[in-house]
């Protein structure tokens, strides 16, 4: 455990949100249907060893990771739930999912070929991957797919735990393309032998939107973490979802300027009166990004201005008066009865909510709660 770091600005994670997020959705779900909790990209930037233990302490009973390299890190952090990893794995490096005991997804026939070269004496477990309109990874046809059973169930080294698939449109308003997909998945799905297998094609959208299309196991990524799906789903959830992401930091410097004065690169901003600037330590380097120029932040429960260019390191906004150092200031997050949400901040950059946390680096550090206390510090700089 880290000790500390030597900053103000800082990322705290509600794990009690995750846990609550993951047994509403077991609730909406049902008790037949596993979930998978979906942990890539260093769960979501919310940091993916904290909220697995949280998610499996919830109710899950699998993990999904994008890449081999993640499922090692929570091995290496002796987590001993099921992983599978989504993404590509090089069949030459089958034998350390094998090791590490990590579940893989294989796409194609040659695929499963190219990896019997490697594998000794062990037994590769994966799920099959099946491409129904994403145009990412998967098989597409009932013949390749109908041969990688084949193929699996007369080798000694293949042992097919799952099938899959992936959709590219459940979390808007018209279901057209979702209906197609998922008419796919239940053709080639009736072509080989699935019934002992776990089935899913659910991600958070569309566990929220279509109970009966299920299957045996769901993926929950994004909801897990309190976010909507999309926008247009955000006034149709069945359950209301806890943010468990916010963005902290402290004025570290304030002063008077006159009128006239410029603030930061390019001398973008000037001020109309005199006013008082405070300087935040945050800047694109950890993630927040210049495109948030002129966007909001919170100070003593009132959204006051950022102002002049995001800098590297640091940032400036504009305050109502004079605050002593050290005031806090919440970039995303609460304060009383004033909100910024994941969701703002994705509006104001015109992207999806999934960017926001993904973007805040490394270099800012996570605070992690359960029960309203801090239970862990984690400080990756430190770490190196």
């Amino acid at each position: 455990m880290q000790s500390g770091f030597y900053r103000d600005t800082w990322v705290e994670v509600n794990l009690d949100a995750i846990k609550q997020n993951v047994v509403s959705m077991k609730r909406h779900i049902g008790d037949e249907i596993d979930i998978i909790a979906v942990v890539k990209a260093n769960g979501y930037g919310h940091g993916a060893e904290q909220v697995a233990k949280a998610a499996i302490d919830a109710g899950a009973t699998m993990l999904a990771v994008a890449f081999l390299d993640e499922a090692i890190s929570l091995r290496n952090a002796e987590i001993n739930a099921p992983i599978l990893v989504m993404g590509a794995t090089r069949p030459s490096d089958v034998n350390v999912a094998i090791q590490y005991n990590v579940t893989l997804t294989v796409f194609s026939i040659d695929w499963l070929k190219d990896a019997e070269r490697y594998i000794t004496n062990e037994e590769l477990h994966f799920h099959i991957k099946l491409d129904t309109g994403m145009g990412r990874l998967g098989v597409r046809d009932e013949a390749e797919l109908k041969s990688m059973f084949v193929h699996a169930n007369q080798s000694p080294h293949f042992v097919i735990d799952g099938i899959f698939t992936h959709f590219a449109t459940a979390d808007e308003t018209d279901s057209g393309y979702f209906d197609e997909q998922y008419g796919k998945f239940e053709t080639l799905l009736a072509s080989v032998p699935h019934q002992k297998l776990v089935v899913h094609c659910a991600n958070s959208a569309t566990a929220l939107k279509y109970q009966r299309k299920l299957y045996n196991a769901i993926r929950l990524g994004i909801s897990m973490y309190g976010l909507t799906p999309s926008i247009e789903m955000k006034k149709k959830l069945p359950y209301e979802l806890q943010e468990a992401f916010s963005l902290q930091s402290k004025l570290v410097h304030v002063k008077k300027i006159t009128k006239g004065e410029k603030v930061s690169y390019g001398a973008t901003y000037e001020a109309k009166d005199d006013e008082w600037i405070g300087t935040i330590p945050i800047g694109y380097a950890d993630g927040w990004a210049r495109h948030l120029k002129d966007f909001e932040v919170l100070v003593e429960n009132k959204r006051v201005p950022l102002v002049g260019r995001i800098c590297m390191d640091q940032c400036m906004v504009k305050l109502p008066h004079h605050l002593p150092i050290g005031t806090q200031v919440t970039l995303i997050g609460q304060q009383h009865d004033q909100i910024i949400s994941i969701d703002d901040v994705a509006n104001y950059l015109d992207t999806i909510n999934y960017e926001v946390p993904c973007m805040i680096t490394s270099r800012v550090p996570r605070i992690f709660l359960e029960n309203m206390s801090i239970i862990e510090k984690v400080n990756p700089i430190l770490k190196r």
